[in-house]
């Protein structure tokens, strides 16, 4: 059998062109990973390339997981030579290898955002800087952005339209990469940024990885920020055999730093590049993709394209304007039943996307008064929880006795009566005396210690001394003795709360984790499970088996696909966000359409869009007009649940000719019989408020209560 059956004329072209750069322009569901993966097979089969000189990266490592299972199946035992990977995973590959050239030690701890609020923390406070003013989160935020622009904070200081503000939060990321070298840790923008500057610094090094990979793949090239962009170029200018797939329709990230110009000018990078486009799309109906190429069209700065299939024709997108958030919510549960009732469908089968977390609470809530299973994506990672970071942090300094962040984490705790006072006394005199903090823990006394916490101070020293003895044990085994030995497991067992329980729960799942690397890991050390751990994302829990309706903003939607997908929120400032439309920039807007691009196109079967008249959400009321996207799908690919009509906009809230005018709206009392053109005849439960804008709750038999505002409430007394 071929490598090249099954695939279409222009996978085919794609794969057999292996020499000099290529651009494969991938529209959502053209196949792209099978095109990535069948490349690969053609290099080993066909063009004889040994695997160890390919090296294909991808932004996930749920894709990096999917790529490798299908190479196993295509090219076998030579799939265990290949580099298959994710940007930070491929640098931390690299870093273990090379980082002493950059004066750090093998053994370093990667930081999670939580570890870097904590250290920003520690240097504002050490400056006597206001952490109002200087907010931990936009300080992390704005080094993120430097290192993503790779510019060291000598390179940021030279920068000609900086303001006082700006330099003092150079001085800060200045402090934070010298205590992050001290700590012999690093972030994870550090994990790519670093890498760049060895190869820089190091042209010996950059020309051994440049031998080593021949052969370049890179998925989701729109993606890629500067620094990615860096490190690619550089691997890649020695045989230029560089193959990029990528679709600038769905970039979406710009907020953190991707650069939409990396895709739309690479044949300007690499001279004789050439471009296949795969627009055959083999996920969506074609009503569902017109209605997201009629959007996309309208951004100005794209490569032209227009997806196409074989699935003719489709259900129209059906499109909802609830009352509120709770009768969103409502919706969503009622059409959710009643496809359950008359299709062979599952809960899995269905994905309801947000533009924020915000969303979320009304559609749980409702999906929990259904008893309709679901996950949640965005929310609190797993890895996050303070309990499993606590024995991370235990574990991070069993491996790398420097990472005073994690030091300080867990020297009380659990509770040890180590106190704040305590730890700056350590601090202090490691600092005045050329020591680490660990170090100054083997005499504590020497630091002004009183003899009760200079004894539980050495106690606990003794107990990480322990540790790391075992640290060449299986990791289970180091779990257990470390929460069993530092009295972490009889604390929770005491407490006896329901927090407490959950707790427990939450470590004994991570026991799983760790039983399942100990077999599956051929004795790795605790560094590489760490590194292992830190590079984990919410969504490579996905488990694409569970029978559980998924929630997830439609950021984290991107690479997944489901038979029925609930797009909510489709509303001005909210969906574009309030933050594009206010900004002079209009490429946020067009980040914010390619946004719902990928939107539409994560679904197979069956799109809803829903919005609300009136909707709370984070504490505000806001009545906001139906979003630009709404308008732009024309009406032959839309069917909506009342009469849509293009004056929506013109006579929301009122507006149009046919409002009403004041005193003309009908007023509602308690125990008032009315009746709904839709749910039918119910009783007036509740008013808040009066006038026009009163809120009136009604209970309507078998639709439950419904609240309506007076004054666009399509009801009236019976």
């Amino acid at each position: 059998m071929s490598i090249l059956d099954n695939l279409n004329p222009e996978q085919q072209e794609a794969v057999q062109c292996t020499e000099g750069p290529l651009l494969i322009l991938a529209g959502a569901g053209s196949g792209k990973t099978r095109v990535l993966t069948h490349r690969i097979a053609h290099l080993i089969f066909e063009k004889k390339v040994y695997p160890g000189n390919i090296l294909a990266i991808t932004f996930t490592n749920k894709a990096a997981q999917e790529m490798r299972e299908r190479l196993e199946k295509l090219v076998g035992i030579a799939s265990q030579h290949l580099w298959v990977a994710t940007f930070h995973s491929t640098c931390l590959r690299i870093l273990r290898s090379e980082i002493k050239e950059l004066g750090y030690t093998s053994n370093f701890v990667i930081y999670d955002d939580s570890d870097q609020q904590t250290l920003i923390k520690m240097i504002l406070k050490e400056k006597n800087l206001d952490d109002k003013k200087y907010a931990p989160r936009t300080i992390s935020n704005r080094i993120s952005n430097y290192k993503n622009e790779l510019k060291t904070p000598d390179a940021a200081q030279k920068e000609p339209d900086n303001n006082y503000f700006d330099d003092q939060i150079i001085n800060i990321y200045d402090e934070y990469q010298k205590r992050l070298k001290n700590n012999n840790a690093l972030d994870f923008d550090d994990l790519i940024m670093l890498t760049v500057l060895l190869f820089k610094e190091k042209p010996d090094i950059l020309q051994k990885y440049q031998e080593r990979f021949k052969y370049i793949l890179v998925d989701e090239y729109q993606d890629t920020n500067t620094a990615q962009y860096m490190l690619i170029k550089l691997l890649a200018q020695k045989h230029k055999n560089l193959c990029v797939v990528g679709d600038d329709d769905q970039s979406i990230y710009q907020w953190r730093g991707a650069d939409i110009k990396n895709i739309l000018s690479f044949e300007e990078d690499y001279e004789e590049t050439k471009i296949i486009k795969l627009e055959q799309n083999y996920r969506s109906t074609q009503n569902i993709l017109s209605a997201a190429n009629e959007v996309v069209k309208n951004n100005s700065r794209r490569k032209p394209k227009s997806l196409w299939t074989e699935k003719e024709g489709g259900d129209k997108i059906f499109y909802y304007t609830a009352q509120d958030e709770v009768d969103e919510a409502f919706f969503i549960v009622r059409t959710i039943r009643q496809i359950l009732d008359r299709e062979q469908k599952e809960y899995k089968d269905f994905a309801v996307l947000c533009r924020t977390t915000g969303q979320f609470r009304a559609i749980e809530e409702s999906l929990i008064r259904s008893n309709i299973p679901y996950r949640v994506f965005g929310g609190t990672k797993f890895y996050d929880r303070k309990e499993i970071k606590d024995i991370l942090a235990y574990f991070k300094i069993i491996a790398n006795p420097l990472d005073e962040v994690s030091l300080k984490r867990v020297i009380n705790t659990p509770k040890r009566g180590i106190g704040d006072t305590s730890w700056d006394k350590l601090v202090n005199y490691g600092a005045l005396n050329g020591k680490t903090i660990y170090d100054v823990m083997a005499e504590p006394e020497e630091a002004g210690i009183a003899t009760k916490t200079a004894k539980s101070i050495k106690g606990f020293k003794k107990l990480i001394d322990n540790f790391r003895e075992l640290s060449k044990s299986d990791i289970t085994f180091l779990t257990n003795k470390i929460l069993e030995d530092t009295g972490y497991l009889q604390e929770l067992q005491l407490e006896k709360t329901v927090e407490a329980e959950t707790r427990l729960e939450n470590l004994q799942e991570f026991l799983t984790v760790t039983k399942k690397y100990d077999i599956e890991s051929q004795g790795d050390d605790l560094s590489t499970f760490l590194s292992e751990i830190s590079l984990v994302t919410d969504i490579d829990n996905y488990d694409a088996d569970e029978d559980a309706m998924v929630i997830m903003t439609m950021h984290g939607a991107k690479g997944l696909e489901f038979p029925i997908v609930f797009v909510t929120g489709m509303e001005e400032n909210l969906f574009p966000h309030s933050r594009s439309i206010n900004s002079n920039d209009p490429e946020e807007i067009d980040e914010e359409r390619r946004l719902c691009y990928v939107a539409l196109t994560r679904a197979e079967e069956k799109v809803y869009l829903t919005r609300a008249w009136k909707r709370t959400i984070y504490g505000r009321d806001a009545y906001n007009s139906p979003s630009r996207f709404i308008e732009e799908i024309p009406d032959k690919y839309l069917e909506s649940s009342q009469a849509r009509t293009r004056e929506e906009k013109s006579s929301f809230y009122g507006k149009a000719l046919n409002s009403p005018t004041p005193g003309s709206v009908e007023t509602f009392s308690l125990g008032d019989k009315v009746e709904h053109n839709k749910w039918g005849e119910g009783v007036v439960v509740s008013v808040k408020g009066s006038g026009d804008d009163a809120e009136v709750s009604v209970a309507f038999p078998d639709q439950g209560i419904k609240k309506l505002i007076s004054r666009y409430a399509p009801i009236k007394k019976v």
